[in-house]
């Protein structure tokens, strides 16, 4: 560090002759350090107001320029001669960008432009205080009435528009005991419930159920601001449990279908052994009437007497096929009944199928399927129904739409006339 000295030559004057006082004073020392000389460590401004401020250094200003860190919107500083411009306009403060009573930390700095590593930083605090209340007020994204069903999910957030103080706790309550829904505590949070299907009870008579949710916002000084959503439920039907009633039924009625094949079986198969036996009946007595028609043209006597004596015994057949494997017009009807039965049923499985992915039919048609199933297993009631044996399901229906069956048990039109 240079020191600089002047030398003052003083004068006096003491009669004969002048004395000269030769004195050295040192200099004051040169300011070689930047500094900002009027730096201010903190401002307070006022919203919706302008203010303005230069910050100077002991230097030339020319040569230096100045830049802020981290400043706040509104804020800004002339490069050129360091002069700042405090804007807080009302609106950054409505929008969120700007708060209340909150202290902003800014870095401001000033650099040489001819020597780089000659420059200052450091930092100030700015805050900005409102003199009106403006009061914060709760938003909920929804407005008006919700309508929905038993069952389903309404969502929706609580927001806030914050005024002069935020708000900083939500209380809520409902004019109906309510279960399963996510609580609303801070500003922005989001309500979710869903009514079970029980919520509309069945001695209502418009069939719904109005719930007010009400939202409460207070901030630090117990300011409140209400908001209140209307929710009109509507009852309406459980369709998984309705869905799970109709795969029951339709799972009974597959399984007594089954059943019913079973027993048609083994009718079928009894009803065609009782025609074998009766067939060998018949083809013995029209044989033997048939060789008597022959021996009784023949030459011989003795062959004349056996051929007058041969259809009496076929006409004695008759009453012996009677007697030992008489018609079976019971298992007949049984056979038939059971066959209509089953294809009815097989018609109203396919009749009452669900359409899409929520049948608004499906009460309908679980209920036309019970009566159905009922219907028929009241009507073959005294029809021995079983378990099926080693037979498998695709067994059974290969047998029962086989074309043999279908040919020996169709309906026949009746003929006028």
């Amino acid at each position: 560090m240079k020191r600089y000295y002047f030398i003052f030559f003083c004068f006096f004057y003491t009669g004969a002759g002048a004395q000269i006082v030769i004195d050295t004073i040192p200099a004051i020392q040169a300011d070689s350090v930047l500094r900002i000389t009027n730096f201010n460590t903190y401002f307070a401004q006022n919203i919706d107001s302008l203010n303005v401020y230069q910050f100077k250094i002991n230097r030339d200003v020319t040569h230096y320029y100045w830049y802020f860190k981290n400043a706040p919107i509104g804020l800004d500083i002339n490069k050129d001669n360091g002069v700042v411009t405090f804007r807080a306009a009302k609106n950054y403060f409505l929008s969120g960008k700007l708060k209340y009573d909150y202290p902003y930390r800014v870095g401001i700095g000033v650099q040489s432009l001819i020597n780089p590593e000659e420059k200052e930083d450091t930092s100030f605090s700015i805050l900005f205080y409102n003199t009106q209340i403006i009061p914060s007020k709760l938003k909920p994204t929804v407005t008006g009435t919700l309508y929905i069903d038993e069952g389903e999910t309404v969502s929706f957030r609580v927001q806030c528009e914050t005024g002069s103080f935020p708000i900083e706790m939500i209380l809520f309550s409902s004019t109906e005991p309510i279960m399963n829904y996510s609580l609303v505590k801070l500003c922005n949070d989001e309500f979710t419930w869903s009514p079970g299907f029980d919520f509309v009870k069945e001695n209502e008579q418009s069939k719904d159920k109005t719930v007010v949710l009400t939202f409460i916002g207070a901030t630090r000084f117990q300011a409140k601001d209400t908001a209140a959503v209307k929710v009109v439920v509507k009852n309406a039907l459980n369709y998984p449990q309705a869905k799970e009633e109709f795969d029951l039924v339709n799972k009974n009625i597959r399984s007594y279908i089954l059943q019913l094949k079973f027993a048609f079986l083994q009718l079928d198969k009894r009803l065609k052994k009782v025609k074998s036996f009766r067939t060998g009946f018949d083809l013995t007595s029209a044989s033997t009437a048939l060789m008597g028609t022959v021996l009784n043209t023949s030459s011989s006597a003795s062959a004349q007497k056996t051929g007058k004596i041969l259809p009496s015994i076929g006409v004695a057949i008759v009453p012996i096929k009677e007697a030992t494997v008489p018609n079976k017009t019971v298992e007949q009807n049984q056979a038939s009944q059971i066959r209509s039965a089953i294809k009815r049923l097989d018609y109203l499985l396919t009749d009452n199928t669900l359409v899409g992915e929520k049948d608004n039919d499906i009460v309908r048609k679980t209920s036309k399927l019970k009566d159905e199933l009922k219907q028929a297993q009241v009507q073959l009631i005294d029809i021995p129904v079983d378990i099926p044996g080693d037979m498998s399901e695709q067994e059974l229906n290969n047998y029962f739409n086989s074309p043999k069956v279908n040919k020996k048990y169709r309906l026949k039109k009746k003929r006028n006339g």
